[in-house]
């Protein structure tokens, strides 16, 4: 299994409903953990899959406002680059990053 999915699967957080992940983790093994943990994996099959696998298409377009966030959140160089040295430091100027994101969006919706 890769490092990245057995990582998120094993947080100590609420248990997720569903794991949004690109073609690149199309794996029986993955597939069959995350269903062992109760988790619908939504991950599109790869060209090359023999039998397809059938998706939640819907689902899979969530991922795409993630991924549109993660975006806007490195277009701050000190968070891209990963100036601070401290988790503390750097999960603070990722909160104030967020909220300088979401402000706008937030006073111009009312």
């Amino acid at each position: 299994m890769m490092l990245g999915a057995a990582s998120l699967i094993e947080l100590p957080a609420a248990a997720p409903r569903r794991f949004l992940a690109d073609k690149g983790y199309d794996r029986d093994n993955i597939r069959g953990i995350l269903l062992f943990y109760v988790v619908l994996p939504v991950i599109p099959p790869r060209s090359n899959r023999k039998k397809s696998i059938p998706y939640d298409i819907h689902g899979y377009r969530d991922r795409n406002h993630s991924e549109r966030m993660f975006n806007k959140l490195k277009q701050f160089r000190r968070i891209a680059t990963r100036y601070d040295k401290t988790r503390k430091s750097f999960l603070a100027f990722l909160n104030i990053a967020a909220m300088k994101i979401w402000i706008p969006a937030f006073v111009n919706k009312t």
